[in-house]
C-alpha cells in the first residue's frame, strides 16, 4: 500500500513539474515587442552582446559605420523586386534613415557593420507549405556587428509587392536597434 501511494505521489509531482517546466518555456518562446513599430508586421529581434550594445550604437549615431547589403531574389516565380528598389536605392534609404539619429560626426578608426539583405517571398515554392507563408512580400534581415562579433540581429517582414512600406520596416530596425541604449 505504501508503494502504491509513493508511486502515485510521484507521478502527481512528476505531472506537476512537467507542467510548469512547459509553462515556463512558453513565456520564454513568446517575446514580447519592444517597441510599436515592431507589432506592425512579424519581427523577431535578438541582442546577442549587450556587454558591446552602446559601444555599437555610439557608432551608429556618430557616422562610423559601413554597409554590406544584397537582395535575394525570388528563385521559383517571376522576381520583380528589382521593378522597385535596387540595392542602391535601399542603400540610400538606410543612410537617409540612419542620419536622423546621428548626434555627430566624429571619425573612428573602429566601425559598426551593417550587414543585411532583402529577401523577396517567393511565394511559387514548393516548400512553402502554408498560406499564411505566402501573405508577406519578403523580409529584411540585418545584422549589427562589431570587431566581426554579432552585436545585434533583427528581422521584419514587409508586405507590399511594390516595396513601398521597405522605408517604414528600416525605420524600425533602426529605432529598435538605437532603443536598446540604457536597458
Amino acid at each position: 500500500m505504501n508503494k502504491l501511494l509513493a508511486l502515485l505521489i510521484i507521478t502527481i509531482l512528476s505531472f506537476l513539474i512537467y507542467g510548469v517546466f512547459v509553462e515556463i518555456n512558453k513565456t520564454n518562446i513568446k517575446k514580447e515587442k519592444r517597441i510599436p513599430c515592431q507589432r506592425e508586421t512579424i519581427t523577431f529581434e535578438n541582442i546577442t552582446n549587450k556587454k558591446n550594445i552602446n559601444e555599437a550604437i555610439n557608432l551608429l549615431q556618430t557616422s562610423n559605420y559601413s554597409i554590406l547589403s544584397r537582395i535575394e531574389l525570388s528563385k521559383y516565380m517571376d522576381s520583380k523586386i528589382l521593378n522597385f528598389i535596387t540595392k542602391e536605392k535601399a542603400d540610400k534609404l538606410l543612410i537617409d534613415i540612419i542620419g536622423k539619429y546621428r548626434n555627430k560626426d566624429i571619425q573612428l578608426e573602429e566601425k559598426l557593420i551593417i550587414d543585411y539583405y532583402i529577401y523577396e517571398n517567393d511565394k511559387e515554392d514548393k516548400g512553402k507549405k502554408s498560406k499564411k507563408a505566402k501573405l508577406y512580400a519578403g523580409y529584411l534581415l540585418f545584422e549589427f556587428k562589431l570587431n566581426n562579433k554579432l552585436i545585434y540581429k533583427i528581422q521584419t517582414d514587409y508586405m507590399k509587392m511594390d516595396t513601398s512600406d521597405i522605408p517604414a520596416r528600416m525605420e524600425c530596425i533602426i529605432k529598435s536597434f538605437v532603443s536598446i541604449k540604457g536597458e
